[in-house]
């Protein structure tokens, strides 16, 4: 490991992310939509990345540098294109302006504190197992290419539960449905349970050096956020209220987060 260029590489981090999330800040504030940033939260990994693949050059195995930027950018840049499409013509989300109303302070302060420099920590944390990854001179070896694997999985149940779930809203006939269809029957939350596979294949990528076992902080962090935060159980309660008996029996027999066959309803 250079310790020196990793060290150099996490401050060039927090420079990219202050820079990417300021910017994003002052055009969210100009066109009036905080939820913007929603759109951006992948791609800011992406970003990381790049910055970490150049600063890392000459200082770690180039198939492990290579490998983990094109896994991240394929991943952020995915999840980029496909929050835009679903939030385009939808203006602010009713999360961001309920949020909006509680405002207190200035109003560069406010955001920094509730939206920007909280998800500028988060995605620091986040990424750390990129930035590891691209200091450490072993080969791929086993653990390696387990977590190509394990990214792989956890992409195709994002990707293809986020195209299921997009071509089921856009029929007509359903309408008022629930979506339990397709991998959708095997996990509530598909996308979620991909999203947590891809970080740790990512995790994995990083422990050609036993240090990158600290950097399992980065999983468990985005896992919480996906489960507990902002992701299933925030869902999952407004499901509840406006959906009512359907949703509950949609819970009953599909799984919460790993994937498994449906449980069969009584007659």
């Amino acid at each position: 490991m250079n310790w020196g260029g990793f060290g150099l590489n996490v401050l060039l981090s927090i420079v990219t992310i202050v820079v990417f999330f300021g910017v994003l800040m002052a055009v969210a504030i100009r066109i009036r939509n905080q939820s913007i940033i929603d759109i951006f939260w992948g791609p800011g990994f992406v970003a990381v990345a790049v910055v970490s693949y150049l600063a890392s050059f000459g200082s770690g195995n180039d198939l492990r540098r290579a490998i983990v930027l094109a896994l991240t950018a394929i991943w952020g840049l995915r999840l980029g294109v496909y929050i835009g499409n679903r939030n385009r013509g939808h203006g602010e989300d009713k999360r961001y302006t309920a949020l909006m109303r509680h405002r207190t302070g200035s109003l560069v302060g406010f955001l920094i504190r509730k939206i920007y420099g909280l998800q500028g920590v988060l995605l620091l944390v986040v990424s750390l197992p990129v930035q590891l990854a691209m200091y450490q001179t072993a080969s791929l070896g086993v653990l390696g290419w387990l977590g190509v694997a394990i990214w792989l999985i956890g992409f195709l149940f994002e990707a293809v539960g986020d195209a299921q779930l997009a071509a089921f809203k856009k029929d007509p006939a359903n309408a008022g449905r629930i979506m339990d269809r397709g991998l959708w029957a095997w996990t509530r939350h598909p996308n979620y349970f991909g999203d947590a596979c891809v970080w740790v294949g990512l995790w994995l990528l990083a422990l050609g050096h036993v240090v990158g076992a600290v950097a399992v902080v980065s999983p468990i962090v985005m896992t919480f956020l996906l489960t507990r935060y902002s992701g299933k159980a925030l869902l999952e309660r407004r499901m509840r209220r406006h959906r009512g008996a359907e949703y509950e029996s949609y819970l009953s027999r599909t799984s919460g987060f790993f994937p498994r066959p449906p449980r069969k309803t009584p007659a």
